[in-house]
């Protein structure tokens, strides 16, 4: 019978595991499945007299089944290429990964379909390189897009451990350009892969006592038989002290290492290798033969990019000593890990050095990770509207709060010498009361012995970051002392802490489904507000400081500290319990405002506490890259389901309308022209000025283009008010037409100018000869619309922000009703597009199989010859006083795949802003 704490904590541990074993492994089990599989197993445990909390027992087993995860999809290169893994499956013994697998499921309690996909994902990725065991020479590069924070580091351990069973002797681990994070990582693949604390053993079998550690210390784990000469401590890179304390053999048993991406680490290592296992080839340079290594760079984006101008030229260090450790080994394997692969392809993949050879173009693959639903990502935080049919919008969490009182404390532009004044923003003020407030809840909710993290993010200098910690540190001081003083400003700041509760943290709770137990009173709360307090410590963490985020010392009392930081803290390293992020950081590229969005991650039991406080204006930001990123990760999906290879991968990422740019000028110098192609696009208007002006304007637009179609081609007509088609279209006509629409300001995403610019670009290089038009009408609308002479009715789309008049604009979710799209092509190109629209579907595991093709494969069907544009008449509501208002003209263009995209570079001068470009270049130095 159970009797202490660790007994309940391990008879959960075992109940859970069963009821599991119990559940379908193949999908999702049912609400009953679940309550079924609880009643046996807790059942036949009270009959060998170990109590359980049923209800406890079917709460986290519904919690933890009810994670969603979509299979991986992505780009396969097979030149070269031998299968190998279906047979290696049998013939090999997979200790690391059921090792590492157990470990995932018992102690990390992740829902079974995640480790499910887990292990789908790291099989298709090992599955693209090659057998170790294979003869001969051999070299794969692949390239893995995650999410940021979304567990991008517990797949690569997961790959590491299939790869070290399969055979792969020599792991080298790329974690980042700081100490910190390399340490940060190197613990997490003591815990995950090794076994064993690296701090006090470099072998798992060596002699003396062992510090077992992670998987590694789990009741029944194999001893197996690795080692690593790096270790976990701030100090423990690979250098000549590490090199000199090897004391084992290579090659008989996996060597894995885990080091800084700097180049004089990687030549060290490269040269150590070499001289202990090496042999001269015939040009007198000693290569590795008989040891295949593995190379998994983590955030392979940063550092790791050839910035040099001259592709063919010597590149810059860090990226030669990768390609020189590559080139020093007969056999190897690459796979860059990302959730910002902007720099990464545009790579160029041609490129073939003399002494280093090709570059880090993921020539073998493109994979990309779909994130579980529990996962809080940036669509979650901030939104996000898609364009296809299969999907829906996903609206944001209530989260986001506004900051527009810091520019008079620490501005947006400042020097390092800057000094910010003595008065705290008020916001930043309510920002560490929500993180007082989200510790006490969590203690509330018996989360007691977990780490808390802040993030405060407002400047790049470490000495105004010195200064922002000594004030944050004197207004926590504050805090303590005020509520300490129980008769005088006691009570005061206890009813302050009481109204934020109630004006903020219930409402939004109340967004969020949960159980009545997990909505907390005020009482609740207020009594672990002191507690909370005291325990939160403020640091700064940056390359001048001595703080450190400590989190495993407090791992089994949890760390509560606020994190002043910048650089160290946009890539890669993680903040524990990350709840309230504070950040003004102001940056010009999408993937660093994406590495900067720590807030990103895993939340559970308190997602509704999480708080992001910024300006305005980088919401507006984190909202178009997102979309961006998305649109990147279907390219690479639907482009999966034509079975298209990384080479095929003509890449354009979607501009931005706000100044931003895709990354860094001297990471892309190879690919800036192929970044803004509206190949294979259908951009289409969902934003309308409501201004009179404005209005006729478009129509008088429509008027005229309408007459010039009717002047060139007949109209084909075939009910009264309804489609009104004309087929042979010029393309000067239709770039005309997009040149003379007007827009309102606020919509990015189709900027008709740019788009008549491409097409005369298409037409320079004899594509887009022709086009279908098509004005779209509504045969049974109540008020028919005479254009030009045509009747039309027009269509009826709803407005999403219903303060549309306040506003003067109409915002739409799509102008665009599906089968329009496919309305000039023949049935054998529909079919095929539906095809390919149903395999991308079963490739991510979709339950639901898609009834229609999705625009994306349906312009991947379109012929160069075959454009698409079709004109709607949207019906305005009448207006308040009863006059019926004239109609709104929209548009939507189905654009064929294009041979020449990489002519269309007219876009990238309109972005650039060099000013944002220069700070970004000079920041990636380091602080």
């Amino acid at each position: 019978m159970s009797s202490t704490p660790e007994d309940s904590l391990e008879s959960l541990a075992k109940a859970k595991r069963l009821v599991l074993a119990l559940l379908p492994q193949d999908r999702q089990p049912t609400p009953d499945e679940v309550q079924n599989a609880v009643t046996v197993i807790f059942g036949m445990l009270a009959g060998q007299g170990e109590i359980l909390d049923r209800d406890q027992l079917a709460k986290e087993i519904e919690t933890i089944t009810t994670v969603f995860q979509e299979g991986s999809s992505g780009l396969e290169n097979d030149k070269g290429h031998e299968p190998w893994l279906p047979e290696a499956k049998n013939d090999r013994d997979w200790d690391f990964w059921e090792r590492y697998r157990r470990y995932l499921e018992d102690v990390h309690n992740l829902p079974p379909i995640v480790v499910r996909r887990l292990d789908q994902s790291t099989d298709e990725v090992l599955s693209q390189l090659e057998d170790p065991r294979r003869v001969g020479s051999w070299r794969r590069t692949g390239l893995v897009i995650g999410q940021v924070q979304s567990g991008k580091t517990g797949q690569y351990i997961g790959l590491s451990a299939k790869a070290v069973d399969a055979g792969y002797q020599f792991v080298v681990i790329l974690a980042g350009i700081h100490n910190d994070l390399r340490s940060q990582t190197q613990l997490r693949v003591d815990e995950g892969l090794l076994g064993f604390d690296t701090q006090h053993q470099q072998r798992s079998n060596q002699n003396g006592k062992s510090r077992l550690m992670g998987a590694g210390r789990m009741p029944g784990a194999k001893r197996l038989d690795i080692a690593s000469p790096t270790n976990s401590s701030e100090k423990g890179d690979f250098g000549r002290q590490a090199a000199n304390a090897v004391n084992f053999p290579l090659g008989r048993f996996p060597v894995v290492l885990v080091v800084k991406k700097h180049w004089k680490i990687l030549e060290y290592l490269r040269t150590w290798v070499t001289e202990v296992q090496g042999a001269e080839d015939e040009t007198g340079r000693k290569v590795v033969r008989d040891i295949p290594l593995f190379i998994i760079d983590d955030e392979a984006d940063n550092a790791s990019i050839n910035t040099n101008r001259d592709p063919d030229a010597d590149p810059t260090k860090t990226n030669a000593a990768i390609r020189d450790l590559m080139q020093s080994f007969e056999k190897s394997a690459y796979v860059g890990y990302t959730a910002t692969p902007y720099a990464n392809i545009y790579i160029d993949p041609d490129v073939d050095h003399a002494e280093l050879g090709a570059d880090l173009f993921p020539d073998s693959f493109i994979r990309t990770l779909p994130s579980p639903s529990n996962y809080l990502g940036p669509e979650r935080v901030f939104g996000l509207q898609v364009d296809t049919d299969d999907e829906d919008d996903v609206p944001p969490l209530p989260l986001v709060r506004a900051v527009d009182d810091a520019e008079s404390w620490v501005p947006s532009k400042h020097r390092s010498s800057f000094i910010p004044s003595d008065n705290l923003p008020q916001s930043l003020r309510e920002a560490i009361a929500s993180f007082v407030l989200s510790c006490a809840a969590r203690r509330a909710r018996e989360q007691t012995k977990v780490h808390n993290s802040m993030l405060v993010h407002v400047t790049r200098f470490t000495a105004v970051q010195g200064i922002v910690r000594d004030q944050v540190a004197d207004h926590l001081g504050f805090l303590v002392d005020s509520l300490r003083d129980r008769y005088g400003k006691g009570p005061e700041r206890i009813a302050e802490f009481q109204a934020l509760w109630k004006r903020d943290f219930v409402p939004t709770t109340d967004h969020f489904p949960m159980d009545e137990a997990e909505r907390l009173t005020w009482a609740e709360v207020s009594a672990q507000l002191m507690p909370a307090l005291r325990k939160i410590v403020v640091k700064t963490v940056n390359g001048a400081s001595r703080d450190a985020l400590d989190y495993y010392e407090h791992r089994r009392t949890g760390l509560s500290v606020i994190a002043i930081g910048g650089q160290k803290l946009s890539r890669g390293l993680t903040l524990e319990g990350l709840t309230v992020s504070y950040y003004l950081r102001v940056s010009s590229t999408y993937d660093t405002l994406l590495q900067m969005g720590r807030w990103f991650g895993y939340r559970p039991g308190y997602e509704d506490l999480c708080r992001l406080y910024t300006t305005p204006d980088l919401q507006a930001k984190y909202v178009e890259v997102t979309a961006a990123t998305d649109e990147l990760r279907r390219e690479v999906e639907e482009m999966a389901a034509l079975d298209l290879t990384p080479g095929d991968f003509g890449l354009k990422v979607r501009a931005s309308s706000l100044g931003l740019s895709i990354t860094a000028a001297n990471k892309m110098r190879q690919g800036a022209k192929v970044m803004l192609s509206y190949s294979g696009e259908g951009p289409e208007t969902v934003i309308f000025n409501l201004a009179q002006k404005t209005v006729d304007h478009n129509l008088k637009a429509l008027e005229d283009f309408v007459q010039r179609l009717d002047g060139v081609t007949v109209a084909d007509s075939k009910v009264p008010g309804g489609n009104v088609a004309w087929r042979g279209v010029p393309s000067e006509m239709v770039a005309d037409f997009l040149s003379s629409y007007e827009t309102d300001r606020m919509a990015q995403r189709v900027r008709p100018r740019f788009i008549a610019k491409y097409i005369d670009q298409c037409m320079a290089v004899g594509e887009l000869p022709q086009w279908t038009v098509y004005l779209i009408g509504k045969a049974a609308a109540q008020n028919p619309q005479n254009v030009a002479g045509h009747v039309v009715g027009p269509v009826t789309r709803a407005a999403i922000n219903s303060d549309f008049r306040t506003e003067g604009r109409y915002t739409i979710r799509r102008v665009l009703s599906p089968p329009d799209e496919y309305l000039d092509l023949d049935k054998e190109q529909v079919d095929t597009a539906l095809e390919a629209t149903q395999k991308a579907a079963a490739m991510k595991k979709k339950e639901k199989v898609p009834q229609s093709p999705s625009g994306e494969h349906l312009r991947w069907q379109r012929r160069p010859d075959q454009a698409l544009l079709l004109i709607y008449l949207i019906e305005q509501p009448t207006s308040p006083g009863g006059v019926a208002e004239p109609p709104l003209v929209g548009f939507k263009v189905s654009f064929p795949r294009s041979e020449h995209q990489s002519d269309t570079e007219y876009v990238v001068n309109s972005i650039w802003q060099q000013e944002g470009l220069d700070f970004f270049d000079n920041e990636e130095n380091g602080e």
